[in-house]
């Protein structure tokens, strides 16, 4: 009643191939794949500044242009 022996394990693969097919497996591993890259790639782009930063630089920019729309009045 303990764990699961290799039989075990072989079965259920046979099994999960029959039922979904190996072309439905290899496409479903190639999207994770590609899920996984581009989380990684989003996390390591240091071009992205975070949300609150982007807030400061936006109303930094719109006091810039009320102010220069004042002066033009």
């Amino acid at each position: 009643m303990g764990g699961l022996s290799i039989w075990h394990w072989i079965i259920v693969l046979v099994v999960v191939l029959l039922v979904f097919g190996t072309k439905r497996l290899r496409n479903a591993g190639k999207d994770l794949g590609e899920a996984v890259k581009g989380f990684k790639e989003g996390m390591r782009d240091p071009d992205d500044k975070p949300a609150g930063q982007l807030g400061n630089e936006r109303s930094a920019e719109s006091k810039e242009e009320s102010e220069r729309d004042r002066a033009q009045r």
